[in-house]
């Protein structure tokens, strides 16, 4: 197959993922990105003599990365080096400071120390998570949602109940677990997977596998290597990248996409052009390219389909540049040192800003120096909130960071803000500004029972023969790897179809 053209809107994991394998395949392919730079919700931000990733800062699940890349006959080290990071990360409690050591043994002699008999509950609970990792990585992530069919597979009939789809996470932890720490360690994962631990299928406990046992890395230089190896290698494959190109609607006659038409800023100026392509992929959020980029008689989905759907979180971001080092502090720090109860549901239930909200605190300097100028720290301080929320102003971000920096400064025994030379921050109506996102979303739709496989939005619209859709709101989910997985997919469907 020759000359079919191919339009990917946005330059997210999901869209460069497509465009790559759409390219492998033949197409000629233009990725269009409103930015200046590939990357959407993971791009980098520079400022002075600080590197900041915008967006994800965690590298679990090594082995999708690999997989990635080995399909196009090149390696993750071809593009950027790994390091384990070591603890893992530490959780700061409202009592005591635990590091989670990346050595399982280590680990198991931890959970036994916090409950007797949990390192030995800790190997049964991670022998079930390595077979849902197994299957659910392998198997299930790579279906389309396309039909009920799809999942008439001989491995996932037989093991339908060693999965867990019907079980809860919280109800699956507390099996193994009674101590409210481990129980709070063990709960944690889902939440990138954006809803609460009753809601979330105990299936993701496959998310402990990669945590304990794949590890916690860091990309030397940060996150933005691997956007950057991406771009690197799907430009090596001809796909085409135009950036400052702003998608304003997608042009459709009798059902078939026939082209979009785009705001393009150009040395002389803003011009609108119209590109003609054969095949569409909104890589971008999903809601947006179907409310805003379509005419309602096209739109598969209506308002108040996307106001039923479960959101994952919105954020509250910090980006802080420091003229000293700190001491003692890790990579990564969880701050459970509140009540963790109370604040989901204040992100799920109530929907409110927290009153006292858990919070995340990435220190990359610690690992690499290249991020910081020479005795300077790179903070990235992280708040997870509800999405569709009001009253995101500068006063209450001001309010919300000076409240975890006393937090941070009691825990660390060290001052912070009397070393502030660099501070950015980010939230809600940024991340609609910037990613169109809807209601100000962070992570996408969240990963609940009733969202899950043919229940997610579709990565194919039902109404434009030729639209397809990738990322973070559609099938598999939320998450990096997930994003990686969700390219492919589509690319594949796409090919059904036209190859």
């Amino acid at each position: 197959m020759k000359n079919k053209q191919a339009i990917v809107i946005g330059s997210g994991f999901a869209g460069m993922s497509a465009a790559s394998f759409l390219a492998r395949s033949g197409w000629n392919v233009t990725v269009l990105e409103k930015h200046e730079l590939p990357g959407g919700r993971a791009r980098k931000y520079t400022a002075q003599g600080f590197t900041f990733d915008m967006g994800p800062s965690w590298y679990w699940m090594p082995d999708v990365f690999e997989r990635y890349f080995e399909q196009f006959g090149k390696k993750v080290s071809d593009y950027y080096q790994l390091t384990r990071l070591d603890p893992s990360y530490r959780v700061y409690w409202p009592d005591d400071v635990t590091d989670i050591p990346a050595n399982y043994q280590e680990l198991k002699a931890l959970f036994e120390k916090l409950e007797p008999g949990a390192g030995k509950q800790l190997d049964l609970f991670m022998k079930e998570a390595a077979y849902k990792y197994e299957v659910g990585v392998n198997k299930l992530v790579f279906k389309p949602g396309q039909s009920l069919t799809e999942f008439l597979d001989i491995d996932l009939v037989k093991g339908v109940f060693k999965l867990d789809v019907f079980n809860s996470m919280k109800s699956h932890v507390g099996k193994y677990f009674k101590n409210p720490k481990l129980v709070e360690l063990m709960e944690f994962p889902v939440l990138f997977l954006g809803a609460l631990p009753e809601h979330t299928p105990a299936l993701y406990s496959l998310m402990n596998y990669a945590d304990i046992k794949g590890g916690t890395w860091y990309p030397n230089k940060g996150m933005y290597e691997i956007v950057q190896g991406m771009y690197d290698l799907a430009v090596s494959l001809g796909v085409n990248f135009r950036f400052n190109h702003s998608v304003n609607q997608i042009n459709v006659e009798n059902g078939i996409a026939k082209s979009v038409s785009c705001m393009a800023n150009t040395p002389a100026g803003k011009v609108m052009i119209e590109l003609e392509a054969d095949v569409i992929v909104g890589g971008a959020d999903y809601h947006h390219v179907e409310t805003d980029l379509l005419q309602p008689k096209y739109q598969t989905y209506t308002p108040s389909y996307w106001d039923k759907r479960v959101m994952a979180p919105s954020c509250l971001l910090y980006y802080i540049g420091l003229n000293k080092r700190l001491t003692g502090v890790p990579h990564h720090s969880l701050f459970f040192d509140t009540d963790f109860g109370l604040h989901g549901k204040e992100i799920y239930t109530t929907k409110e800003w927290p009153t006292d909200p858990l919070f995340y605190m990435c220190v990359p300097s610690v690992t690499d120096p290249t991020v910081a100028p020479e005795g300077c720290e790179n903070l990235f301080l992280l708040i997870p909130v509800a999405t569709g929320l009001s009253g995101d102003t500068d006063e209450l971000r001001e309010k919300y960071f000076n409240l975890i920096v006393e937090r941070i400064e009691k825990q660390i025994g060290q001052s912070i803000k009397d070393a502030i030379i660099y501070k950015k921050t980010f939230a809600q109506s940024d991340f609609i500004s910037e990613y169109n996102a809807f209601k100000g979303n962070a992570y996408g739709l969240a990963n609940t029972l009733l969202q899950t496989a043919v229940l997610k939005p579709s990565c194919r619209s039902k109404k434009v023969k030729n639209l397809f859709f990738t990322g973070q709101l559609t099938v598999p989910g939320p998450g990096v790897p997930p994003s990686l997985i969700s390219g492919e997919v589509v690319a594949k469907e796409i090919s059904k179809l036209y190859d």
